[in-house]
């Protein structure tokens, strides 16, 4: 099969199309014909060498993907040869046929199609962890996205407002504020000329946001603690604003608040697989009735990856960017 190879750090031309060995299917594993793969930063991180959870090259690319079932290993049950899923993959999802635990994958909901889909499971995911499990968003409480026009973004804007919280979000230019609002945000905030959090503190009367989901990281911080609510939650998922800050505890005392750092590619096994189960049950039926809907920016032949991770560093892109190996 043909794959995406990394075989050393560097810029987006270190990317090379090479033949593999076809994977073959393990216990409680299925081998899928890949349709798509997503982009993530993790993938960014990890070719340009600051992914630093010790994977070893060289390696295939690509924690999530979308396509159909080809192969079945022993040890699975409730799933056929012929299904159409997508699922999270510790790596590898930048190839042509992908093995994957059956505990993660997800069928396809109703109206959405296969390329599309392998937008899907990272940002759910993601979301379902931080949002509803760590976070306990409540219908009416606020909820604070930044980078709301990303692959996760775009994505929890929507979640949000489903799960009947008020939605507020940042981006960096007039489109993608328009962007924000289309998917749900009641309030877009324009990190480049306005003050975040005392913008959330006056749309809201000084009560603040009750949860802020936040890729940035150190940088984000303190304001990030300044425009929390009472008992306020904050999960950092990302870090492209900085790894070091100082932190005053005083102030997290003052507002009774709980701050989380999570990711999701290292969890254990057992830990994904609560995780999807938690994305079936509770996401699913928001994609399927159409109050969530995936956003992908563009897609790209498999054998672009290159040019698709150049282009995902501009940061012009509004929620995925899509490899397709299929078709």
């Amino acid at each position: 099969m043909r794959a995406v190879i990394l075989s050393e750090t560097g810029g987006p031309d270190v990317l090379r199309l090479a033949e593999i060995d076809d994977p073959t299917p393990g216990p409680g594993e299925v081998v899928i014909a890949v349709e798509a793969a997503a982009l993530n930063y993790a993938d960014l991180m990890q070719r340009n060498g600051t992914y630093t959870k010790g994977v070893a090259l060289p390696t295939v690319l690509g924690i999530e993907c979308s396509g159909v079932i080809i192969e079945i290993g022993t040890d699975v049950t409730g799933w056929m040869i012929g299904d159409r899923v997508c699922t999270l993959v510790p790596g590898g999802g930048y190839a042509e046929r992908a093995a994957v635990s059956a505990s993660q994958l997800l069928p396809l909901p109703r109206g959405v199609d296969l390329v599309t889909a392998a937008a899907l499971p990272e940002a759910s995911a993601t979301v379902w962890s931080n949002i509803i499990d760590t976070c306990a968003l409540a219908p009416g409480e606020v909820l604070l996205v930044h980078g709301g026009t990303g692959g996760i973004g775009s994505f929890a804007v929507q979640a949000g407002k489903a799960l009947g919280a008020e939605v507020l979000a940042t981006a960096g230019s007039e489109d993608k504020l328009r962007r924000c609002q289309e998917l749900g945000a009641s309030r877009a905030i324009s990190y480049r000329t306005e003050d975040f959090a005392r913008e959330v503190l006056a749309h809201t009367a000084g009560h603040g946001a009750d949860v802020i989901l936040d890729n940035m990281g150190a940088s984000y911080l303190p304001k990030n603690i300044e425009a929390l609510a009472k008992d306020g939650r904050i999960a950092i998922i990302g870090l492209q604003g900085g790894r070091e800050v100082s932190l005053s505890l005083a102030a997290l005392f003052a507002k009774r608040a709980s701050l989380f750092t999570t990711s999701l590619r290292d969890r254990p096994a057992a830990a994904k697989d609560r995780i999807v189960t938690g994305v079936r049950r509770d996401l699913w039926p928001h994609l399927e009735s159409g109050r969530i809907k995936p956003v992908v920016d563009r897609v790209f032949p498999l054998a672009e990856a290159a040019a698709a991770h150049r282009y995902m560093e501009t940061g012009r892109h509004v929620g995925k960017i899509i490899l397709r190996a299929g078709g």
